[in-house]
């Protein structure tokens, strides 16, 4: 019997597949792709004497006392439904790493949008506070690569935790969890928005009287976790609340202990946009839970610039800005971005969308677009609803759609772009595209043609 089946040798399966054999278990790798495509992985397993097979899951999957999931792999893939029928405990690499630290607080950030953004923000601002902080999740560093490299015994651990690996916890209880949104989303993986809403709320499953628990006062849907948690629960908003952070006017107001005090004004905090600031919010009331000085959350707030492929700016061109936002994967994710420009913009979208409806957008692409370059799978779906509002163009690739944004734009502009779609269709993941939008604007020549 094996102590423990990894299934996927991606980033998360393959760490969790170390940490294992690292704490003395027996382990197994299950991978589905063929051993060709995953040469470098299949070496490192030969290195470090960890058995695994590739081409597809065996019947030695069946042979364990626990199978560990990978993000990627959904719940309806026959290899789990068939762990499950058999009464194997399947859980996520976070769950399984989770039981392995030695005390550290956790911060856990879940939402639709703005996770990556808030838990960046989060380390920047413990660190700045003097704080030991250590940075993963579905931020880049799974749990397990963590522990592998040690953590400081008194480190605050930031995890940007996805429904993916929400979806089989069992016991996984941070000291603090953070619920920023909840609109459709991965509705492919989860089968349904009610399910997808669940795997949600299991963040604070596990949670205690002395634990935390941040919501958005101003997603229903988030706000709802309230009748599911024992925590304590604090809020953020654009309305007053009983404890947390809420607008006042131009002012942030943190509410604590039953004290209210102005931390700073809206226009004070560096990253643009209002789902930023709603980031900032929930930052803010997290780090007061800590009990990190009012001084030291505004210098951050003042000082934090963002993270890669989210509202970046690549490059100020002949006058006009160029804005990667590869990170906006779903029609809310582009409405945060649209709305947090006054300039005219010119919006390069598209990818492969999952029966995406772009009418949440309307108003805002009628009020600040000037041109949508729509590319990818796509393009087609997003030139038939918005041709009536705005000039569209397609363009066969995403370079193309940047010299063609160059071609139109005028000084003042803003070259947005935000895809409001998956990248699969053109490229590995949202990083790789990210790269290709910053690479065609950095080759664009300081004279076009007339």
């Amino acid at each position: 019997m094996i102590d423990v089946v990894v299934l996927g040798a991606a980033r998360s399966g393959r760490a969790a597949a170390r940490l294992a054999r690292q704490k003395g278990l027996s382990v197994f790798v299950s991978e589905q792709k063929p051993e060709a495509a995953c040469r470098e992985v299949s070496e490192e397993f030969a290195r470090l004497g960890i058995p695994a097979e590739f081409g597809g899951h065996t019947e030695r999957v069946f042979h364990a006392r626990e199978v560990v999931i990978s993000p990627g792999i959904p719940p309806s893939a026959p290899v789990v439904q068939e762990a499950l029928r058999r009464g194997l405990p399947v859980v996520s690499e976070l769950e399984f790493a989770w039981r392995f630290l030695a005390g550290q607080r956790v911060i856990a950030v879940t939402g639709t949008n703005g996770k990556t953004t808030t838990v960046a923000l989060l380390g920047f601002l413990l660190q700045r506070a003097g704080k030991p902080v250590a940075v993963g999740g579905n931020i880049g560093t799974p749990l397990s690569a963590l522990l592998l490299d040690g953590l400081h015994p008194d480190a605050v651990v930031v995890l940007e935790v996805s429904s993916f690996q929400l979806e089989f916890v069992r016991e996984f209880r941070p000291d603090l969890a953070v619920l920023l949104n909840i609109t459709p989303d991965h509705l492919d993986y989860h089968g349904s928005y009610e399910a997808y809403r669940r795997a949600k709320w299991r963040i604070t499953a596990q949670q205690r009287p002395e634990d935390f628990l941040i919501l958005n006062a101003d997603d229903p849907d988030a706000r709802a976790a309230e009748h599911r948690t024992r925590a304590q629960c604090a809020y953020f908003g654009r309305r007053p609340v009983q404890q947390g952070a809420y607008v006042r006017g131009t002012d942030i107001v943190l509410v604590w202990q039953h004290r209210e005090e102005v931390l700073m004004r809206t226009d004070e905090v560096r990253l643009p946009g209002v789902h930023n600031l709603y980031n900032s919010l929930a930052a803010a009331v997290a780090a007061r839970a800590l009990e990190i000085r009012n001084e030291d959350i505004r210098d951050s707030l003042m000082l934090f610039a963002g993270v890669e492929h989210r509202l970046e700016l690549v490059r100020r061109w002949r006058g006009v800005e160029f804005i990667n936002d590869s990170k906006a994967t779903n029609v809310n994710a582009a409405w945060y971005a649209l709305s947090s420009y006054t300039q005219p913009i010119i919006w390069i979208a598209g990818g492969r969308g999952e029966g995406n409806d772009y009418s949440l957008l309307d108003e805002l692409v009628r009020e600040r677009v000037r041109l949508l370059i729509a590319i990818g799978e796509e393009a087609e779906a997003l030139c038939a609803h918005f041709c009536t509002m705005v000039h569209c163009v397609r363009a066969a690739s995403l370079e193309e759609a940047v010299y063609q944004a160059a071609l139109y734009a005028e000084p003042g502009d803003v070259v947005l772009f935000s895809p409001a779609c998956k990248s699969f269709d053109m490229f590995l993941n949202f990083e790789h595209r990210g790269e290709v939008f910053r690479e065609a604007v950095w080759r664009l020549p300081e004279e076009m043609p007339v």
